[in-house]
């Protein structure tokens, strides 16, 4: 790396620190420590806030390397990093590189801090509270904390009504464990982990209190609990209603008010008539439930439940868990940062029994023409979910219809991305859609032979230029007939025209030019060579290895 290589900007991966007075020790290490209780990232000391390099002062030994031992000695735990020196003309600055720490770290004085993003937009060093230290785990999942006896809680703070309910559930859900049923109040909280044992007394779990403890309790024991339902009209809050009620019985209250709002749009296929809801009911209840178990009752803030004109907005207090992020959603194991409160809601079948509730979510829109679930707008500390509630593509619909049943089940969500981003982008090679799948170009590959063989894909050249679009029966079955005879027509034209342009540009192109141009294997080059050959477009001149094209001649005038 070096110094035009640098960020532009601070961010909460990347710090500046001037050094025109010489940093001291503490103010430096207190940097560090704040990179590493956070994401980690790299300080560049010798750089202002402005991002304009005016480098180490004089007083700065020309090995740096002994900053590594310095933080190392200077904090607890032992923060290990790593220092490089960058130069330009007489100008050097220190490059030194944080990892991220599970373990909370601390300069050697006590001093705690973390870096966050302020109120203006810019990152900031603040302090770390010892509150927060329950999320900070919870993200490494070192804690649960849904799993935590909460100490001045008692069994009385739980509701007759709430066991009720969530015995209801158990008996009447066909996805619940039925195990659970017949269980007495002391072996369920037990089989549930509603209740820990402590010096011979059953005391409350904090998963306990969410699912049956008395809202007076809720409000006094986790006051962080609150969810919140909307409903928009553009500007204007056509509905606002809260609640902090035990968890089933949110559940139940989020189903009933959605059902008033996810209204449906009818879909006549054959002889049957099926109604299309806004968002479908399964991906809804999965991206509200996965909500609630999945939020940080530690951070204060609602869960929201949001519907707009044109999307829904599911969000929740609390990041991704560490190793979670936006590019492999759809591939991480998965990480719940309440794993008490989640196997609860598997057991009780409110949630995917898997724990790939996202690729319901998903298949629930993508099933139905509309664009894939939106996580981009996340934070660090806020999950939040945007859903398409637009129309959906009846023409999309039927020929997914007709697919399921001629494959006798239901198409996996790889095949969904696939066919959505075929449709959008028309053409994309397996390295393309690589990205979209969040899997490697070698199980891409491999998928889309199979989808191929499917005979929803048709693949186009070979090699590294090889690529894909949609097949003319799903073509056909979308209403677009002309479409794919457009799509399987340009790739021709578009190299006749690539060669052309070249020779004009540069007089004469040889086989392997044409292939490195083109992107094609030095055989398909050839071919394509001939054919531009026997229709005049282009005159061979030599043969084998010295042959070489240029364009005809112009007859003299």
């Amino acid at each position: 790396m070096s110094l035009e290589d640098l960020p532009t900007r601070e961010t909460l991966e990347v710090e500046f620190k001037s050094d025109r007075d010489c940093l001291n020790d503490d103010d430096l290490v207190e940097a560090l420590i704040c990179l590493a209780n956070t994401k980690g990232g790299a300080l560049y000391l010798g750089v202002e806030n402005d991002a304009s390099v005016t480098g180490l002062h004089p007083r700065r030994p020309a090995d740096i390397s002994g900053l590594a031992a310095l933080v190392a000695n200077r904090t607890m735990p032992r923060l290990e990093v790593q220092v490089r020196t960058l130069q330009a003309s007489s100008l050097r600055i220190a490059m030194i590189t944080v990892p991220q720490s599970p373990d909370i770290v601390a300069r050697s004085d006590g001093l705690v801090k973390r870096r966050r993003i302020g109120g203006n937009g810019q990152p900031e060093c603040v302090p770390f509270l010892p509150s927060e230290y329950a999320s900070r785990r919870a993200d490494f999942q070192m804690l649960d904390m849904s799993a935590e006896a909460i100490p001045s809680a008692t069994l009385a703070d739980f509701d007759t009504l709430q066991r009720e309910r969530l015995r209801s559930v158990i008996a009447n859900n066909p996805r619940s464990d039925k195990s659970l049923v017949g269980l007495t109040d002391e072996q369920l909280d037990g089989a549930l982990s509603l209740t820990v044992t402590r010096a011979g007394q059953r005391v409350p779990t904090l998963l306990g209190l969410l699912l049956i403890g008395r809202t007076d309790s809720l409000r006094r024991l986790v006051p962080t609990h609150e969810v919140l339902f909307q409903v928009m009209d553009g500007m204007r809050v056509k509905v606002n209603e809260g609640s902090r009620a035990a968890l089933i019985e949110v559940v139940e209250w989020l189903d009933l008010l959605s059902r008033g709002v996810n209204t449906e749009q009818e879909f006549n296929e054959g002889l049957f008539r099926i109604g299309i809801a806004r968002v479908d009911v399964d991906a809804l209840r999965e991206a509200i439930n996965n909500a609630l178990v999945h939020r940080d009752y530690a951070r204060r803030g609602p869960v929201r439940v949001c519907w707009q004109s044109n999307d829904l907005i599911i969000s929740n207090p609390g990041g991704f868990v560490e190793g979670v992020r936006l590019d492999n959603l759809l591939t991480t194991e998965p990480r719940p940062r309440n794993p008490a409160l989640a196997d609860a809601f598997k057991r009780l079948g409110l949630v995917d029994r898997t724990g790939r509730g996202v690729d319901l979510i998903y298949t629930g829109m993508l099933r139905f023409g509309r664009p894939a679930p939106d996580y981009s707008q996340s934070m660090p500390d806020l999950v939040k979910l945007s859903i398409s509630t637009e129309p959906a593509d009846l023409a999309f619909v039927r020929m997914v219809l007709h697919e399921e049943a001629r494959q006798s089940g239901a198409l996996p969500v790889e095949a969904l991305l696939v066919l959505t981003a075929l449709r959008e982008a028309r053409r994309l090679s397996a390295a393309d859609l690589a990205g979209k799948l969040q899997t490697s170009p070698t199980h891409t590959s491999r998928l889309m032979e199979s989808l191929v063989e499917s005979g929803l894909v048709r693949a186009h050249s070979s090699g590294r230029s090889r690529q894909f679009t949609l097949s003319p029966s799903v073509y056909r079955d979308l209403g677009q007939k002309a479409e794919y005879v457009r799509q399987a027509a340009f790739e021709p034209i578009q190299r006749v025209q690539m060669i052309k342009n070249y020779l004009r540009e540069h007089g004469q192109i040889r086989r392997q030019e044409v292939a490195d141009l083109c992107q094609l294997a030095p055989r398909e080059a050839g071919a394509v060579l001939e054919r531009m050959v026997k229709s005049g477009d282009i005159v061979l001149h030599g043969v084998r290895k010295t042959a070489f094209y240029t364009l005809p001649l112009k007859p003299a005038p």
